[in-house]
């Protein structure tokens, strides 16, 4: 262990939409979005509220909390599905907006499990290099990428950001370790496409937008079956019971994944870190944002360990395990 978690932070936007708001834009009601995904409100960009200045506002928060100042940081990875651009990376642009001129910088895509493979990567950075600080951030801002007039998925997403500093400590708290997988076989169950290619020999005929497009049933299934057994394989690997562990912090998809996967798992709610019902779907920033409520509100105390758990389009997936 070593790589350790020495600030959190987090951005949502100011808007907020209610399932109300979305009855005048989609058929659609309050009862039947909360019935099937426990969503009751999310959080909108506007103005000023790119990615990156969602990112930018929880990486100084967090390194407010680990009081890092921005000189300090030496890497900065931003996981993120919806970047501010192509090129340069969200990372350059959070890089340049809070001044960590000493830090280099790059994003990672890996969707709803973004920012466990964030975790993964700086942590081994870090056990590498034990002078290092890094600087993980998930960021999204989804709103940008959904249609509007389809009802099964613009009523699950939300926009936000939430960021971490982790630096090495000579102790045993930290990252104890991780099961990531992928599976790019899937990739039609869902799926967001680019902008419409300049090039016409390349370009595909079927892009019906850059917008998500989802099997939600198809989803439902894998996410459940895929999380369980990465944790359950994790805990195995770390010799570790679901008995043990403080928090879970999993992804915050949809409240029926997660009674599902805490079913199957058999860890009670009480133990489970739940806020999907505030901001719905955020991807790659779910997790972060959920660890910075959770740390905030006093629920981590020293030596906690803490189960991460996602699920995402690629399919990626995962797990991590980490000593408070």
């Amino acid at each position: 262990m070593g790589a350790v978690i020495i600030g959190t932070g987090s951005c949502l936007p100011k808007r907020v939409l209610t399932n109300h708001d979305l009855e005048k834009i989609v058929e659609t009601n309050d009862e039947w979005i909360k019935s099937r995904t426990g969503i009751s409100t999310r959080r909108i960009s506007g103005e000023g509220e790119e990615t990156y200045h969602l990112a930018s506002s929880a990486a100084r928060k967090a390194m407010e909390m680990a009081e890092v100042t921005a000189d300090a940081i030496d890497l900065i990875i931003v996981a993120t599905m919806t970047p501010h651009m192509v090129m340069p990376s969200t990372a350059c642009f959070v890089q340049n907006e809070i001044g960590a001129n000493n830090a280099f910088a790059w994003d990672l895509n890996a969707a709803c499990s973004g920012f466990l493979y964030s975790i993964d990567t700086a942590a081994k950075h870090v056990l590498v290099d034990r002078d290092k600080t890094v600087l993980v951030i998930g960021a999204e801002t989804l709103s940008s990428r959904t249609n509007w007039k389809d009802r099964n998925t613009c009523i699950l997403f939300g926009d936000g950001a939430g960021a971490a500093v982790l630096r090495y400590q000579d102790n045993d708290r930290g990252l104890i370790g991780s099961k990531l997988y992928s599976d790019g076989s899937l990739w039609k169950l869902l799926y967001l496409h680019s902008s419409p290619s300049c090039n016409p020999e390349i370009e595909q005929v079927d892009n019906p937008g850059p917008h998500m497009l989802m099997a939600g049933q198809e989803v439902f299934k894998h996410a459940v079956k895929a999380m369980e057994k990465a944790v359950n394989e994790l805990l195995e690997k770390e010799n570790v019971s679901i008995d043990d562990i403080s928090l879970m912090i999993p992804h915050q998809a949809n409240i029926r994944i997660l009674k599902k996967l805490m079913s199957r798992l058999g860890i009670n709610q009480e133990k489970v870190f739940i806020n999907v019902h505030k901001y719905g779907n955020t991807s790659a920033a779910s997790i972060p944002i959920a660890l910075d409520e959770a740390n905030r509100e006093g629920k981590l105390k020293a030596g906690d360990l803490l189960l991460f758990c996602s699920f995402g389009g690629g399919f990626t997936w995962g797990a991590a395990l980490l000593k408070w």
